[in-house]
């Protein structure tokens, strides 16, 4: 009984790994923002338009960054396509950019504080 117990348990385990691994992106049919204390990245999906806003007076701005992988590409992997920088100044910076309607592109924002630390990263998403 124990042994049917432990490899059912192993069995579900893979199960769900798998189930992880082969999920799709998710669909970019609303707004996606990717916040933190230093500002936003905002993607307006109704006219393809992406807005970076610097919210603290540090002395740093912050970058927003669209990352597109194509799965037909002979190079694997994200690579920047967008870059809008905010801070400095008054307002948020915006720029336009057409993300496809296919099965084969995938993309990402990343949202940096250019102070240092880390970079803010949204789940991949398909238009």
């Amino acid at each position: 009984m124990r042994r049917s117990l432990t490899r059912l348990a192993v069995t579900g385990a893979a199960a769900a790994t798998l189930l992880a691994v082969t999920a799709t992106p998710a669909s970019a049919d609303s707004d996606i923002i990717l916040k933190f204390s230093h500002g936003y990245f905002l993607y307006h999906d109704n006219g393809d338009m992406f807005e970076v806003c610097d919210t603290k007076a540090d002395g740093y701005g912050v970058t927003g960054r669209l990352m597109e992988n194509n799965d037909n590409s002979p190079v694997p992997g994200f690579g920047e396509i967008l870059r809008v920088d905010d801070g400095g100044d008054a307002g948020c910076d915006k720029k336009g950019h057409d993300v496809q309607k296919s099965p084969s592109y995938t993309y990402q924002m990343r949202l940096h504080w250019n102070g240092g630390g880390g970079t803010l990263v949204s789940k991949s998403f398909r238009e």
